[in-house]
C-alpha cells in the first residue's frame, strides 16, 4: 500500500499535511496471515454461506473465523447478496471466497471485481481446466483478468495499487469431486498458482455410483489418498466437516482448511438437538413438509423397480460368524459385514472376560455399543459411562474410546454396530484423565450419546410393539447409520416393508419369526438377520413370550417404505426373477 502526501498552501504560509491511505478491497495482509497459518500447519476454519442475510457473515467475522465461502454455485444468492456478504468482511482478517459455477472468465472476473479475496472452482478434472481458472484470476502478463472500475480497485481510484498486489495474493481453490478428478490428482497438484485443494465427498460419491451418500463405499479412503498426494506435493487440503468430532478427526488426518458446515446445516443441527432433547425428533421431507409420526405412511402396491435387490437375505446364528480377538480376553464375533455382502454396516457381539479391557482406539466411522449382559463401562476421552443392560452409547467417528469389564467373576456381552462393512481401527496411545459420569448421564453433546434404557422415550411402530431410537441423524447430526431397540409382545408385528439400505436385526430376547417374501425363519439367542436393500420383509412374535431385537440401518434415518402385504408372500414376491 502507498502513502500519498498532499501539501496545501494557505495564506500566512501555513502548511496542512493530510495523509491518505489508499486501499483496495483485497485484504492483502489478511491473506498473508492466512497463508502463514497454513505454512505453520495450523488449521484455518470457516463457514459455508448459502443464505442471503449478510448478518451471517458478520457473525462469522465477529467469531474470528479465518474465512467464509459464499456459495454462488448452488442455491439462490444473487450478485447483490454476494457483494453484501463480501462487504461484511471488510476491515477484518476473515477471508471472503466465492464459489462459482464453473471455469468461466466472466464469473471469476465478476467475483474478484466485487472484492472477493479468491474463488473456489468446482468439478475440476483436468490440468487444462485448472490452468485456465488460474489465468482468469490473474492480471496480465501472468493471466487474462481484465481491470474493472469496481470495488476491487476502489471504484477505479486504486488501479495501480490493486494490479500490483492482486496476483501475489489471490486464492484459486479447485474442488476435486469426481472419479476423473481423482485420477488426475498428481498432475493437478503440480499446477502453479494453487495453494489449496478442496475435496467434495458427496459429489465424488455420486460420480462413483453412490448418489445421496456423503462418503460411499471406498470414498473415504480415496479422499485420504488424494490428500496424502496433495500434501506430498506441497499443497494444503480442505474439506467440509459434518460435526465437531469429524472436525477433530479431519485435523488429525492432515486437513487444514476446514468448514464447520453450511449456515443452514448448522442451524438445523442446533434445532434438531433441541427438539431431540424434548423427545420430539422431526424428519423433513424433500417437499419441506414434516413427517408426523402419528400418521401411518401410505403403502405402495409393490416396491419400485429401482430398488430391485441384488443379494439374498442371510440368517446368522451365534457361532457362525467371523471370530476376531480384539485384545487379550476381548473377542468379537462378526455376524453381519463384508463376509456376507453387507453394505455400509458391520454388527456382532463382543465378549469381555472378567476385568478385561479394550484399549483406547478410534474408528473412521460411527460405532454403537449396547450392553446385553454383565457389568461394563465405556470411556470416551476419559468420560466414563457405566452401562446397565440395554443401555446404548453411540460414538461418532474419530472419537477415542475404550471399554472395560467391571466384574471380577462374570463376563460382559455387548452388541456392537459400525457404519462400515470393512471397519478399521487406530489404537490411541494417549492418557485421558478419568471422569466418572453420573449414572443418568445421556452423554456429552455434540459428541457421544448415551440412551438409558429405563428412561428412554418409547413409541409404537406396529401393533403390540414398543420401540426406542438409540441413534439417527436427528438425534446425532452427521451420523451415518440409525438404530434402536424393539420389543414385541405376543402377536406384535411390523407391516411388510423395504428399506433403501441394508439392515441388521439381532434377536436378543425370545423367539422371532422373520418373513422375507414368503420365506419364514425362526430366530433366537442372538441370531442376526441381514436384510439387503429392497428385500420385502417383516418380523412377528408368534410365541407366547415377549421378543426383543436390536436393529441397525445402514442409513442415517430409520425410514421404512410400506408395501402391500401380498409382496411378503411366495405368490406375491415382487422379485420373482431374483433368488
Amino acid at each position: 500500500m502507498r502513502w500519498i502526501v498532499n501539501y496545501h498552501l494557505f495564506s500566512g504560509h501555513h502548511e496542512t499535511v493530510s495523509l491518505i491511505k489508499r486501499k483496495t478491497s483485497m485484504k492483502s495482509s489478511s491473506l498473508q496471515k492466512f497463508r502463514a497459518k497454513l505454512a505453520a500447519n495450523e488449521p484455518v476454519v470457516g463457514l459455508w454461506i448459502t443464505l442471503e442475510s449478510a448478518s451471517i457473515t458478520e457473525m462469522a467475522v465477529a467469531s474470528g473465523l479465518d474465512w467464509v465461502l459464499i456459495d454462488a454455485e448452488h442455491g439462490h444468492l444473487d450478485w447483490k447478496e454476494i457483494m453484501e456478504h463480501v462487504r461484511a468482511t471488510v476491515r477484518s482478517d476473515t477471508i471472503a471466497l466465492v464459489r462459482i459455477t464453473e471455469v468461466n472468465a466472466g464469473l471469476i472476473k465478476r467475483a474478484l471485481d466485487v472484492g472477493a479475496d479468491g474463488v473456489v472452482v468446482p468439478w475440476i478434472e483436468s490440468v487444462e481446466q485448472l490452468e485456465q481458472a488460474v489465468k482468469f484470476a490473474n492480471y496480465p502478463l501472468r493471466g487474462l483478468r481484465g481491470i474493472g472500475a469496481e470495488r476491487a480497485t476502489a471504484w477505479g481510484k486504486c488501479f495501480a495499487e490493486h494490479a500490483a498486489e492482486a496476483n501475489d495474493n489471490v486464492l484459486v481453490i479447485p474442488i476435486i469431486e469426481s472419479v476423473k478428478g481423482a485420477e488426475n490428482i498428481e498432475a493437478l497438484c503440480k499446477v502453479d498458482g494453487v495453494d489449496l485443494i478442496f475435496f467434495g465427498p458427496a459429489d465424488y460419491s455420486a460420480s462413483a455410483g453412490f448418489a445421496g451418500q456423503w462418503e460411499g463405499p471406498g470414498v473415504a479412503e480415496t479422499i485420504l489418498s488424494m490428500k496424502d498426494t496433495a500434501r506430498r506435493l506441497g499443497k494444503r487440503c480442505g474439506i467440509v466437516t459434518t460435526d465437531n468430532a469429524n472436525l477433530r478427526q479431519r485435523i488429525d488426518q492432515g486437513f487444514q482448511m476446514l468448514a464447520f458446515g453450511t449456515d443452514s446445516t448448522m442451524i438445523f443441527r442446533s434445532l434438531d438437538a433441541s427438539l431431540a432433547s424434548l423427545g420430539k425428533p422431526t424428519t423433513l421431507r424433500p417437499d419441506l413438509s414434516v413427517v408426523d409420526s402419528t400418521v401411518r405412511p401410505a403403502r405402495l402396491r409393490r416396491p419400485p423397480e429401482s430398488m430391485r435387490p441384488d443379494r439374498g437375505e442371510t440368517m446368522n446364528p451365534v457361532g457362525s460368524g467371523l471370530q476376531i480377538e480384539l485384545a487379550p480376553g476381548v473377542h468379537l464375533e462378526c455376524l453381519v459385514g463384508a463376509q456376507n455382502q453387507a453394505r455400509g454396516l458391520t454388527t456382532g457381539f463382543v465378549t469381555f472376560d472378567p476385568l478385561s479391557v479394550l484399549p483406547y482406539h478410534t474408528h473412521p466411522c460411527s460405532e454403537s455399543i449396547t450392553l446385553i449382559s454383565g457389568h461394563a463401562a465405556v470411556l470416551v476421552e476419559g468420560r466414563q459411562y457405566t452401562l446397565s443392560p440395554f443401555d446404548n452409547i453411540t460414538i461418532p467417528r474419530g472419537l477415542a474410546h475404550s471399554t472395560v469389564s467391571l466384574s471380577s467373576t462374570k463376563p460382559a456381552l455387548l452388541h456392537v454396530a459400525l457404519a462400515s462393512d470393512t471397519p478399521t481401527r487406530d489404537m490411541v496411545d494417549h492418557p485421558f484423565p478419568v471422569v466418572a459420569m453420573p449414572d443418568r448421564s445421556e452423554g456429552c453433546p455434540p459428541f457421544e450419546r448415551v440412551t438409558r434404557f429405563q428412561s428412554a422415550h418409547r413409541f409404537e411402530a406396529g401393533p403390540n410393539t414398543e420401540f426406542i431410537d438409540y441413534f439417527n441423524q436427528t438425534l446425532m447430526p452427521g451420523i451415518e447409520m440409525s438404530g434402536g431397540y424393539g420389543l414385541f409382545q405376543c402377536g406384535g408385528r411390523l407391516p411388510a416393508h423395504i428399506h433403501d439400505f441394508d439392515e441388521s436385526i439381532c434377536i436378543v430376547t425370545g423367539v422371532a419369526t422373520c418373513v422375507v417374501e414368503g420365506r419364514h425363519y425362526s430366530m433366537s439367542n442372538g441370531s442376526t438377520a441381514l436384510q439387503p436393500r429392497g428385500r420385502v420383509h417383516y418380523f412377528i412374535n408368534e410365541s407366547s413370550e415377549a421378543m426383543a431385537m436390536i436393529w441397525v440401518y445402514a442409513g442415517p434415518m430409520p425410514e421404512r417404505i410400506m408395501v402391500d402385504e401380498h409382496c411378503a408372500t411366495v405368490a406375491g414376491d415382487p422379485w420373482k426373477t431374483v433368488n
